[in-house]
């Protein structure tokens, strides 16, 4: 059997239609054509979805209750990954709502990441929402660090990205997400059907802020949004 995250779900479905195979994703697969259904899904593929794209407005909104003063953002994602499409339309969408100009720019390599930073700054964007992909939290390090000497307040999707100096983040547990692929994994070695198991939708969702990060930012962060975290690191 196989266990995977996004993209390689993707390859996985192409490759094979009779090796078991559990997934972790943030989009939607059944509009990305993995699973017919979330309940019978039907094929040789089940697993964990992160529902991301559900959040963007959300973690928009966040953004723009600690920035109140951004006008411009920029939504950094991953070209080849499987959630920059739907991840794009989802936030210009909410963008509009909470009228922020959004710039996009791509980033699937280590020097890609620098150069979108680089554009960033040269177009003096105010704020920045990193999206949930997997190339991009393998690089959180370089992402947090460059968002720090920027000095560019930034939203991630998961926590791991505000405990090493992230702004703010919000969006499901992956620790509670690779539990989760764990007991999926067992179950299917066990010999039940990924047609049979249905797509777990995430349910336990995160906001923390790093209050240190606020503070080196100049930014002060609303009580109101820090009675409601799930954690305040400081």
């Amino acid at each position: 059997m196989i266990a995977t995250l996004a993209t390689g779900a993707m390859a996985a479905k192409a490759a094979t239609t009779t090796i078991p195979v559990v997934f972790l994703i943030g989009e939607d697969p059944v509009r990305l054509g993995l699973v017919a259904s979330l309940a019978q899904p039907g094929g040789n593929l089940t697993g964990i979805n992160l529902i991301s794209g559900e959040l963007t407005a959300k973690r928009l909104e966040l953004l723009r209750e600690i920035v109140p003063s951004a006008t411009r953002a920029a939504v950094l994602v991953n070209p080849t990954g499987p959630n920059a499409e739907s991840t794009l339309r989802d936030v210009q969408s909410a963008a509009r709502a909470v009228a922020l100009d959004i710039q996009v720019l791509n980033a699937g390599t280590p020097r890609e990441i620098s150069a979108a930073f680089e554009t960033l700054v040269r177009e003096r964007r105010d704020v920045l929402f990193v999206d949930l992909d997997p190339f991009l939290t393998s690089r959180r390090v370089q992402l947090v660090t460059l968002a720090t000497r920027h000095a560019v307040p930034t939203s991630y999707a998961v926590r791991e990205f505000t405990e090493i100096g992230g702004l703010v983040s919000y969006g499901a547990s992956l620790t509670d997400a690779y539990r989760q692929l764990g007991v999926y994994t067992g179950l299917i070695l066990k010999g039940a059907k990924p047609s049979e198991v249905p797509v777990v939708q995430a349910s336990k969702f995160e906001l923390v802020i790093n209050a240190e990060t606020a503070r080196i930012l100049g930014l002060t962060v609303p009580p109101s949004l820090l009675a409601v975290a799930d954690e305040v690191i400081e």
